[in-house]
């Protein structure tokens, strides 16, 4: 029995490293972070900053060779998953945690109808006859809301829609009842307003059976709109940890109030005085080539000596945590941009976005 707050999977210092033919490229360094029981915990970075290989790591589906899990823990309920057995593995994965995939149409099998997809795991994992399970699934169709589930329980993956695709795969996930589920870009590829609808699905599923979420995104909108607490990651580290309203109001890290920054956000009575939309300058380094310093440090306009030359740990209190020498100096930072060019102020949360009817997709908009 859970109380509240009490950590129901942590992850301690993993490393994951992969031998590519420029080196070993440590993709996750020393990752660390809780989740609460009946939480959602949003993890955002840009493409390759090591999300989606967090959760392929916790899942145990690192792809050996040329991958490799270097070091740490992760402990679901006390029981670290690096070191129980494969067998017991596939026990935990589909039922105790499950995960919904980028893009569904690589994930279902186009040669089996969805509904014998979703009978598929509760067989296994619960001992549930062909028809029983059948019928699980016809219910999991529904409470994904999608429409004649007795019909479409009996249809192939080619015969969705993409919205109801992802909502398969939201259905396969939650089949058995996971305590965790890990939703990898779960909108990917779909336009907003179906975007919305699985957000606030995924929302409503949640309060309903008190599964904890793990959200993994580069969406600031959908992090406001539905974490509770968030890890920024930048080049397979956490740079920035805090509750979502300490991530929104006050970023600590240069690169979590450029992501800020970037997020496009309308307004009533647009002037040619508007600032135009910030970028954070450069791309995400080389994983051979990161070097003794901080990763970011080539891409922001505060890097000092110490910066290039010594990698910062993750600081703080009050559940706060940022790994940037300058918290350590007690300097504050304005959004990365290039040298020279003003300091822009980070993005008010209201226009990221509010906890408001509306939720993402409004908080993404159509761009300035």
């Amino acid at each position: 029995m859970f109380h509240a707050g009490t950590p129901l999977l942590e992850l301690r210092d993993v490393e994951v490293e992969f031998r590519t033919r420029h080196g070993i490229a440590r993709v996750l360094d020393r990752v660390g972070f809780s989740l609460s029981a009946g939480s959602t915990l949003g993890i955002v970075g840009e493409s390759g900053c090591g999300k989606s290989m967090t959760a392929l790591t916790i899942m145990r589906l690192v792809p050996e060779p040329p991958g490799r899990i270097a070091g740490g823990s992760i402990l679901l309920d006390g029981e670290n998953l690096l070191a129980t057995t494969e067998a017991r593995m596939r026990e935990i994965r589909g039922n105790e945690v499950s995960m919904v995939f980028q893009e569904p149409m690589t994930s279902l099998n186009p040669v089996f109808p969805v509904g014998e997809q979703i009978a598929e795991t509760v067989r296994l994992h619960q001992g549930l006859g062909r028809r029983e399970a059948l019928e699980r699934a016809v219910e999991m169709l529904a409470a994904v809301g999608i429409p004649v589930p007795e019909r479409r329980v009996r249809e192939y993956p080619h015969q969705l829609s993409g919205g109801m695709r992802q909502r398969v795969m939201i259905a396969i996930g939650l089949a058995c009842g996971p305590r965790v589920l890990i939703a990898d870009e779960p909108t990917t590829a779909l336009d907003v307003t179906v975007q919305a609808q699985i957000f606030d699905l995924l929302i409503d599923l949640k309060e309903r059976t008190g599964t904890s979420i793990i959200l993994i995104t580069h969406d600031m909108g959908a992090i406001a709109e539905m974490a509770d607490r968030v890890v920024v990651m930048y080049a397979g580290r956490v740079v920035e940890e805090a509750p979502v309203e300490g991530i929104l109001e006050d970023p600590l890290h240069p690169y979590t109030r450029g992501l800020i920054t970037c997020v496009p956000h309308l307004e009533e009575h647009p002037s040619p005085e508007r600032r135009p939309l910030t970028e954070i300058a450069g791309m995400v380094p080389a994983l051979t080539a990161l070097g003794r310093g901080c990763a970011f440090a080539p891409r922001c306009a505060h890097a000092m000596d110490r910066c290039r030359s010594e990698a910062p740990p993750l600081m703080g209190e009050d559940g706060h945590r940022v790994a940037c020498w300058l918290h350590e100096e007690g300097g504050r930072c304005g959004a990365s941009r290039p040298r020279g060019e003003p300091a822009s102020e980070p993005a008010p949360a209201s226009h990221t976005a509010d906890r408001a009817p509306g939720g993402p997709a409004a908080a993404r908009g159509p761009g300035p």
